[in-house]
């Protein structure tokens, strides 16, 4: 049957009825806030290039994740910035670190608010990469081992789920017997397992002051173009012990989103990454658009296109919008 009789406009007429029909929803429960922790104390610096987002000493991070918990938002990730970096990103395993000493301060004062950790090298070494150089060529297999170390030292501090971003061949198999060999057998990893080798992140990596020194990291991160190998990767991270697999960045890679979730039945997460929020801040500063209508359209579509949790730096501001 088609018009008069079928009216779509039906189901639209009122915000109940759109409400009542919705097939997407998207609530404070899928987010998780990234914060920069940085060594010192009573320390909170804005980032320029991504508006109301700070590097945080570990004393105030742990007074910005008790705001987070009574907002509702579930959990964070760390990223930590060290003062002193070093060839091999020692600092990385250093148990008075400074993501250590921010795990431990955060349980303190919100013990029920889920610590996720950042393990991957890029912030801890001179040259910006994200693992243990060879000449000019990031040596896989010795990573493998510093990525494990720091895993541990995070579990020691008490990390509740531990995010390799590297995309070191072989890390989540490594990093998971690390872990149970270690004790932590209960601890998951949320492996950044399709991360692309992509413009996006370049707020970011003037937050953690990460940029490599020279060259890319093309060698290691996925080409843009690819789809197929993203699901070759994140097959290859399941069965090495992944128990959540991530797609980043997210609105750029909508489809590989779809094509993950209608593959595989894990969890998924997808980072809606840096240079993803800059541009939307960027553009309502100008008054070009409207900041809180497109941030929860960029959300949605990317809850629509199948990701069960959502990295954004949008989490606070989202809490608020949606209740």
């Amino acid at each position: 049957m088609a018009f008069p009789t079928h009216r779509m406009r039906r189901l639209r007429r009122n915000s109940t009825l759109r409400s009542l029909v919705r097939e997407t929803t998207l609530d404070v429960d899928d987010f998780i806030m990234p914060l920069f922790v940085c060594e010192g104390s009573r320390i909170r610096r804005e980032i320029a290039a991504m508006p109301g987002n700070f590097r945080l000493s570990p004393d105030l991070a742990a007074e910005e994740c008790r705001e987070i918990r009574d907002l509702g938002i579930p959990a964070v990730i760390l990223f930590g910035i060290p003062e002193k970096k070093d060839a091999t990103g020692s600092s990385a395993v250093d148990p008075n670190g400074v993501i250590q000493q921010a795990i431990r301060k955060i349980k303190v004062v919100a013990p029920d608010l889920l610590i996720i950790t950042d393990v991957c090298l890029c912030e801890y070494t001179s040259h910006g990469h994200c693992g243990i150089l060879r000449g000019q060529e990031v040596d896989n297999d010795r990573t493998l081992e510093v990525l494990t170390a720091m895993s541990v030292s995070h579990a020691e501090a008490g990390a509740d789920l531990l995010a390799p971003s590297d995309m070191m061949d072989g890390r989540i198999g490594a990093i998971r017997r690390g872990l149970d060999d270690a004790g932590f057998s209960h601890l998951a990893i949320m492996a950044y397992a399709a991360k692309y080798a992509s413009g996006f992140y370049g707020p970011f990596r003037d937050a953690a002051d990460s940029a490599p020194s020279f060259g890319d990291r093309s060698s290691y991160q996925m080409d843009p173009p690819n789809a197929r190998e993203a699901l070759r990767e994140i097959e290859l991270d399941l069965s090495e012990g992944a128990d959540i697999v991530m797609v980043k960045p997210a609105l750029a890679y909508l489809d590989v989103i779809c094509r993950v979730r209608e593959r595989f039945d894990a969890p998924i997460a997808a980072y809606n990454v840096s240079g993803e929020f800059s541009m939307v801040k960027a553009a309502a500063q100008s008054g070009w658009i409207d900041e809180k209508r497109v941030a929860l359209e960029i959300l949605i579509s990317i809850k629509r296109a199948g990701a069960d949790i959502i990295l954004t730096y949008f989490a606070k501001d989202a809490a608020r919008w949606l209740s």
